[in-house]
């Protein structure tokens, strides 16, 4: 999930440089949603991963 959200950032990093600032604006939006669901994901598999053995 991680590696899909810095491919965005890197996508709409070049297409910004390049003047395709719709298409910009598109994969940042889609990487910051993606960065959101893997701290969302991670976070929630910290605190299961926390349990004892015998829960």
């Amino acid at each position: 999930m991680l590696y899909y959200a810095i491919v965005f950032l890197v996508i709409a990093l070049i297409a910004g440089v390049l003047g395709f600032g719709v298409v910009a604006g598109t994969a940042a939006s889609i990487a910051k949603i993606l960065f959101l669901v893997f701290l969302v994901l991670f976070v929630v598999s910290l605190v299961m991963g926390r349990r004892g053995p015998g829960v």
